[in-house]
């Protein structure tokens, strides 16, 4: 599966999504990913899903665990593990930190996948890679994501694995182009809410 048979997924789920965005990072793009709108779907998800497992086994990856990014790698992850026959964990955010919680424990040395939905700067990749090396000794041994907005630009401090990767314009917000200033902006990510 290569990035255009990706995108043709997230057309079929009315998830390419045109107009002013705001995404996680704080940066404004006139592209947005709306995943949810595939995770909603149990066929795309297994469709995507199976093949970023292909993609992670052929590169000769073998975890013992999938920790995802709540909230939206939850989905990804878990599919992703169901695939590869392996257990499914996430981080959530405990006071604007991301921690395991419910739980969810890991022992020393663990080998552990972290899975992401969308990778744009590799923010919240790199946040949960920590909390999971803080709390756990852990041993990262690569992420993997449906979509690599920076097309391999992003430094998330282990391989990065991308089922898909394409670079969307995005925009520092003092610094928009006309046509996507004069549009309002739309925050559809979950970065931030209350």
């Amino acid at each position: 599966m290569n990035t255009e048979d990706v995108l043709d997924i997230f057309r079929e789920a009315g998830a390419l999504l045109e107009g002013h965005f705001i995404l996680s990072s704080g940066r404004r793009s006139p592209v947005f990913l709306q995943k949810a709108l595939i995770f909603k779907n149990p066929r795309l998800t297994e469709i995507v899903c199976k093949a970023l497992a292909e993609k992670i086994t052929a590169a000769g990856i073998q975890p013992d665990v999938i920790i995802a990014p709540a909230m939206g790698g939850v989905i990804p992850g878990y599919e992703t593990a169901r695939q590869m026959g392996l257990e499914s964990m996430f981080v959530e955010r405990v006071d604007g930190e991301f921690a395991l919680r419910r739980g969810f424990s890991l022992e020393p040395g663990t080998k552990v996948l972290m899975v992401e939905d969308i990778v744009t700067t590799g923010l919240s990749s790199r946040e949960c890679i920590a909390a999971i090396s803080k709390a756990t000794g852990a041993e990262i041994v690569a992420g993997a994501c449906i979509f690599d907005r920076s097309n391999g630009e992003a430094d998330i401090g282990v391989p990065l694995i991308s089922l898909a990767a394409k670079r969307f314009p995005d925009y520092d917000p003092n610094d928009l182009p006309p046509e996507l200033a004069d549009k309002p902006a739309v925050k559809p990510g979950s970065r931030g809410l209350s």
